[in-house]
């Protein structure tokens, strides 16, 4: 069903930027495999929760075909890479472009912080 969902997610994305989709997707679940995960169609993201905390954090498509790797409590971490638009209150992103290599341990590093951030 996850796979599905996920196959039709990316249908419209170009190949590159739904390799990494899936890429950071798989990362994020090998970091944490005891989060849930569901896709949203409608935000066009993978949605990963917490057992106990709620949403820690989330996958997400650019319109310009970047990933991004959205955190719940985003603007409380510190990362030189963390961004937003100016207009969002609580979360933070970090972008990613296809064919870049994932920071798998500073990945993994924000998420345990965001998990201790709603502990």
């Amino acid at each position: 069903m996850f796979e599905d969902d996920l196959d039709r997610l990316l249908e419209s994305y170009p190949p590159a930027a739904a390799r990494l989709y899936r890429d950071l997707v798989a990362m994020v679940r090998d970091i944490r495999p005891d989060f849930t995960f569901k896709v949203s169609m409608a935000w066009q993201t993978v949605n990963f929760h917490h057992p106990k905390l709620g949403f820690i954090v989330a996958v997400c498509g650019t319109r310009d075909h970047r990933v991004v790797l959205v955190f719940q409590d985003g603007r409380l971490l510190d990362h030189p890479r963390m961004t937003d638009d100016g207009k969002v209150k609580k979360v933070r992103w970090i972008p990613f472009a296809p064919g870049e290599t994932l920071p798998t341990d500073e990945i993994a590093i924000l998420i345990a912080e965001s998990v201790a951030l709603r502990s």
